[in-house]
């Protein structure tokens, strides 16, 4: 039995809500049971350095945790001088995985940039950024257009993420926090709505894991992820 009492390949409740903050251009809160994350879209009318005059756009997100998104209060990093090499890690996990499923040229020399900020930690905080950061861009995009900043097909796909791991011998979908740190295995997976595959993250936390048992994991998160994609397909109809 799951601490939860879920089923193996069952997800936490999920709600996705559109438009949170008043300022940003998008924008979506993500709950995943206890996991809260505030995505916000920004845009910027320039693009990197190194992007000048190639007449394509950027989307890049930053990460960041509350003080009191855990049980205890962390320090905030920029307190400390210096972000971690997990938040930098996972920053660029977002980025890579909304740059996938955009026609970066249709945005001309722009940035979107994605602020996925963790209110609540139970697990699985990188998984929902991703698919609340999807929910934000789509919204910005929405807000480009309506101004004719952009023209044509320039989200190409949807994308989401989910975590599944192997507790205590058994395959499981969507670890929360009880369960991931005491996971034999646990890998995060990130896909697309017409099923391509942009990153998987997996690790053995005790011993190696099979074959057999990979493939059970994908199963499980192309399961959820098709949930996923349905919930955010459902949230900007």
């Amino acid at each position: 039995m799951r601490p939860s009492n879920r089923q193996p390949d069952e997800l936490r409740p999920v709600a996705l809500e559109r438009a949170v903050s008043r300022h940003a251009e998008g924008s979506c809160l993500i709950k995943c049971g206890n996991t809260h994350v505030l995505c916000n879209a920004s845009v910027e009318e320039k693009v990197p350095g190194w992007l000048k005059g190639q007449s394509r756009g950027w989307i890049t997100a930053e990460y960041g945790m509350l003080p009191r998104a855990t049980s205890e209060r962390m320090r905030r990093e920029a307190a400390m001088g210096r972000q971690s090499g997990r938040t930098q890690e996972i920053q660029r996990l977002i980025g890579r995985s909304l740059r996938a499923v955009v026609n970066l040229s249709s945005l001309g020399e722009r940035q979107i940039i994605i602020d996925c900020d963790v209110l609540q930690a139970d697990g699985g905080t990188r998984t929902a950024s991703i698919t609340g950061a999807w929910v934000a861009l789509h919204d910005c995009i929405e807000w480009m257009r309506a101004r004719d900043m952009v023209k044509g097909d320039v989200l190409k796909d949807t994308v989401a993420a989910v975590s599944c791991g192997i507790y205590r011998g058994q395959p499981v979908l969507d670890l929360d926090y009880p369960e991931d740190s005491e996971a034999d295995a646990d890998a995060n997976f990130v896909m697309t709505g017409s099923g391509g595959i942009v990153e998987i993250q997996g690790t053995a936390e005790t011993e190696p894991f099979s074959q057999e048992m990979f493939d059970r994991l994908v199963a499980l998160a192309k399961l959820g992820i098709d949930e996923l994609l349905k919930l955010q397909k459902l949230t900007v109809s």
